[in-house]
């Protein structure tokens, strides 16, 4: 998008620090000092203080009674919260999906399917959003608004722990059955198997990289 198409000063300002987070330039647990940060993306603070409010919303953000901001921490204990929902409702979701899905639903799975690459062990926001295009092609497959807007929450949550998770690498038989995963999962979609997809989803979450942040942020300190 161009800066003519957000409505809003602080759109903008949201999408483009919220960029910076997702991508890792700006690292967790980072000051914010704001006087800088709106002349890093090139704007003044007031859309800037209501952007940061609307991260701290989408727990991406602290903000104390000064209104000094941080990239919010990651923590061992959030990861595991949307590890839970999201091995509960992603499944749900694919199993809805393959018996409401449309010919137009199918096609938009489709085409992100085409889209997706193996994420790099430091992915560009344009990469993790290749990633959400088509889980959440699934999920509006589903036709149960209330489980999309849930689990878009979500991802956009888990992002950073996905990032987190890729730290540590992945060998290329990992990356084959990642994308295995995923060609399986339209063909379930597709076939009408609502078993099958939400099987194929659950495992899908349970070895995700969120599973792998998990990990990692659960072992004990040396």
């Amino acid at each position: 998008m161009s800066d003519a198409e957000y409505a809003t000063k602080s759109d903008l300002a949201y999408t483009r620090v919220r960029g910076l987070i997702l991508s890792g330039e700006l690292a967790p647990g980072q000051v914010l000092p704001q006087a800088s940060l709106a002349r890093t993306i090139g704007m003044s603070t007031t859309p800037l203080r209501e952007a940061l409010r609307r991260l701290k919303q989408e727990g991406l953000v602290e903000l104390d009674a000064h209104r000094d901001a941080r990239v919010r921490a990651l923590d061992a204990d959030e990861a595991r919260d949307l590890l839970e929902l999201r091995q509960t409702l992603d499944p749900l979701a694919a199993s809805l999906a393959a018996g409401r899905r449309t010919e137009d639903d199918l096609a938009e799975i489709a085409r992100a399917l085409d889209g997706l690459r193996a994420l790099s062990s430091s992915p560009s926001v344009q990469e993790l959003e290749s990633h959400h295009r088509f889980h959440a092609a699934i999920h509006r497959a589903s036709h149960n608004a209330l489980l999309v807007q849930t689990l878009d929450g979500l991802w956009m949550k888990t992002d950073r722990y996905r990032r987190h998770g890729l730290e540590a690498g992945r060998g290329p038989e990992e990356l084959e059955a990642r994308a295995t995963e995923h060609r399986l999962l339209f063909e379930a979609v597709r076939d009408g198997d609502g078993a099958a997809a939400a099987d194929l989803m659950r495992r899908h979450v349970e070895t995700s990289l969120a599973a792998r942040s998990l990990d990692r942020l659960a072992e004990p300190s040396p």
